[in-house]
């Protein structure tokens, strides 16, 4: 009997274990998130650093899977306008579970002009309380050729603005992928 105990005793921690670190924490306007680190669809290793205190705006995107049709939606919204995000001093960065690869290939297919980053552990949807999940694989045809795109995480469609020293100005969690930028560029005319 006290082994049957201690065995549910282990099984209620270990549930409360995975429960928590399934639950980001809760960010909100006006708390700072710090600086973070990931490849971008090239490779290459692209910094929050580099984009913040410099007086501009960083526009930080979460989305679910590359190449799925909401979510190309909302990368070739933000494609077509993202002069106007420039004009606004607007940098932007799309945030995914998926791998390098997949970015590159999104990239690529849809011809989107800035950077995409992979969260294929979760760390930076966590860092901003976004909520993720297990991910899952999509069939695809790109280039004439059928692949599946697999990603380890999938995470909420949420967006964020900071400000230069990387403040949370702006937090959207109920995002329409085609309004999106709009919105954007909507709440940074009022601040200017």
């Amino acid at each position: 009997m006290k082994t049957m105990i201690s065995a549910i005793l282990i099984g209620v921690v270990c549930i409360s274990v995975s429960f928590a670190q399934d639950q980001p924490k809760q960010v909100e306007v006006g708390d700072n998130i710090p600086a973070f680190n990931a490849n971008d669809d090239q490779g290459d290793l692209w910094q929050s650093s580099t984009h913040l205190a410099k007086g501009k705006y960083l526009v930080v995107y979460f989305y679910p899977a590359a190449m799925t049709g909401g979510c190309t939606a909302q990368a070739c919204t933000y494609r077509d306008n993202v002069e106007d995000l420039k004009k606004l001093n607007i940098d932007l960065v799309g945030v995914s579970g998926d791998p390098v690869n997949n970015l590159k290939l999104f990239k690529q297919a849809h011809a989107l002009n800035f950077p995409l980053v992979s969260d294929v552990n979760g760390f930076i949807a966590n860092l901003f309380g976004v909520p993720s999940r297990q991910g899952g694989s999509f069939k695809t045809t790109v280039n004439s050729k059928a692949v599946t795109l697999i990603r380890p995480t999938t995470t909420s469609r949420w967006t964020f603005i900071l400000d230069d020293q990387g403040k949370v100005l702006y937090k959207d969690t109920q995002v329409n992928a085609q309004q999106d930028t709009a919105k954007v560029l909507a709440f940074i005319k009022t601040l200017q």
